[in-house]
């Protein structure tokens, strides 16, 4: 018996995606009602939002971006730059928390995030003829040291951008959202202070980042306030990375090999720090007692555990996205502040 010819579609054939119209027809709406959902829902009711809403998981519609795009002139994504070397963002977990944090954020509102690195002029170049380019609505720019050229360049092509951390040299002409170094920095040292440590080191980070500079300056303002001498031989300089720790921690050991306490100015140096400490035969915390910052995930893989100050990642995810989008949507934005915490563990 010959079997009947399928009606409908042929066997093969593709599936034409869902349509707009295709969604206000089953949710029993308008197109501009279905528009104006896929834009945030202002002005819909409630009965109407959440038919689209089922019509949109029924029928499996994906926005189609391109199209969007053409007329809103957006892109629809976010831009998370980061002005280091490719190899620091796979070493530091600051920054992978950082971009999970973000993509989390920009998630609730359907937005993807672009990850970039610039960690030299030519790079720097590149990536600014493709964002000024409209690839992006705007920018996380992440690691800015003082001068960097990104921001000036950003400003320029007129794109939407927020720091994380103070862009040194600025003076308020970007927005930017920060842990409060400075007092993170003075709640570390007093700890060490408190606990009977008198020859107090620092491992600091670069002088041409915020977080460098203000936790410096944290530590110089309790040795002042306790009427503790400032002493050079106990300040060493690093560049964040755990073999800059470890060598700074060398140094400081050879210069004042009576110091009883370090604050370091990451928990990745202090990692390096302790190694440095332990190739010495000092004991931690008997010896020598060690404070971080940051309390990334490497805080907890350190021998002993690190005590630390603890930055507000997803805070500060959140409210850098915040602030991107408001600068998106034409809305001028403050800075945003956030308190720290101090971390007690086994190290000091």
């Amino acid at each position: 018996m010959t079997e009947p010819a399928h009606r409908g579609r042929a066997s093969g054939t593709p599936r034409r995606p869902p349509t707009i119209h295709d969604v206000a027809a089953v949710a029993g709406v308008s197109r501009g009602t279905v528009s104006r959902v896929l834009q945030g829902g202002h002005n819909v009711s409630p009965a109407s939002l959440e038919a689209v809403n089922a019509a949109i998981a029924k029928l499996g519609y994906v926005v189609n971006r391109a199209a969007r795009s053409l007329v809103t002139q957006r892109s629809g994504s976010v831009a998370f730059l980061l002005t280091e070397p490719q190899e620091r963002f796979f070493e530091d977990p600051n920054f992978t928390t950082l971009l999970r944090g973000c993509t989390a954020a920009l998630a609730t509102h359907d937005m993807p995030l672009l990850l970039m690195t610039a960690g030299d002029e030519a790079e720097q170049r590149r990536i600014t003829r493709y964002l000024a380019a409209g690839h992006v609505d705007g920018v996380l720019l992440v690691s800015s040291h003082r001068g960097n050229p990104m921001i000036e360049q950003l400003r320029e092509a007129e794109i939407p951008m927020v720091c994380c951390g103070k862009p040194l040299g600025q003076r308020g002409r970007v927005p930017y959202v920060a842990a409060d170094d400075r007092e993170g920095a003075k709640d570390m040292v007093r700890h060490l202070v408190e606990s009977g440590r008198s020859r107090i080191a620092t491992i600091a980070g670069p002088q041409d980042t915020p977080g460098g500079v203000e936790r410096l300056y944290g530590y110089r303002e309790v040795l002042d306030e306790y009427g503790i001498a400032f002493d050079e031989r106990l300040v060493a300089y690093g560049d964040y990375s755990r073999a800059g720790g470890e060598e700074a921690a060398a140094r400081l050991l050879a210069t004042a090999p009576d110091l009883d306490a370090v604050f370091v100015a990451s928990d990745l140096m202090a990692d390096g720090a302790l190694t440095a400490l332990h190739q010495a035969g000092r004991s931690v915390p008997g010896d020598v007692a060690v404070g971080g910052f940051d309390d990334s995930p490497a805080a907890l893989t350190t021998r002993p555990p690190l005590t630390t100050v603890r930055q507000p990642w997803d805070r500060i995810s959140s409210e850098m996205v915040r602030l991107l989008l408001a600068q998106i949507a034409g809305e001028a934005q403050p800075t945003v502040i956030l308190p720290t915490e101090l971390v007690i563990r086994e190290s000091a």
